[in-house]
């Protein structure tokens, strides 16, 4: 399988695919030029990626270093409590990206429609119908997977990584999010 191909190989993601994210630094520069990010987080987080790590730590790290505004899918708010970290809100993945589709929503804070929406932690066949919603729905959002494995419906995704190479690659994008 090549790195930029589908991880479910019986999907077909059409003509436009999800641009590589070949460094890290990308990602970090599409998160400081949104006027309006947010951050749309499944329970794979939840999962452990280190003996003594567990993903939900990089991702509340990227959050608030990052400045964006974490929704939190399935029932995983009660995981972020527990580490002192409220979510913005919490609300089914179909919900957010709904309203995320509604060109006339005004935002979870009243402030206006987001301007780029990463993605981590949904099931893969989930966020690829997610994502393949806003391509067709929703063309002014940037969409962003950061999961390990490539996405062709997001605007831009990883390609498919290995646990090690992906944990590195988010551990990059936190430390720049901090240095400033």
């Amino acid at each position: 399988m090549s790195l930029a191909e589908s991880w479910q190989r019986a999907e077909v993601g059409g003509p436009k695919k999800a641009l590589l994210i070949t460094k890290p630094a990308v990602v970090v520069t599409m998160i400081k030029k949104a006027k309006r990010p947010i951050l749309i987080v499944g329970s794979g987080v939840l999962d452990k990626v280190a003996k003594d790590k567990a993903l939900i730590d990089l991702i509340i790290q990227l959050a608030q270093k990052g400045k964006v505004p974490v929704v939190a899918t399935a029932h995983i708010v009660g995981d972020f409590l527990k580490r002192n970290f409220k979510p913005t809100t919490s609300m089914p993945s179909v919900d957010i990206v709904n309203r995320l589709v509604d060109g006339k929503w005004p935002g979870l804070d009243g402030k206006g429609q987001y301007d780029l929406a990463l993605f981590i932690g949904l099931p893969y066949y989930m966020e690829w119908i997610l994502l393949n919603a806003l391509k067709h729905f929703a063309q002014s959002i940037k969409t962003v997977s950061l999961d390990k494995t490539y996405q062709p419906n997001a605007s831009w995704s990883f390609s498919n990584l290995t646990v090690e190479d992906w944990i590195q690659n988010l551990e990059e994008i936190i430390d720049k999010l901090g240095a400033e």
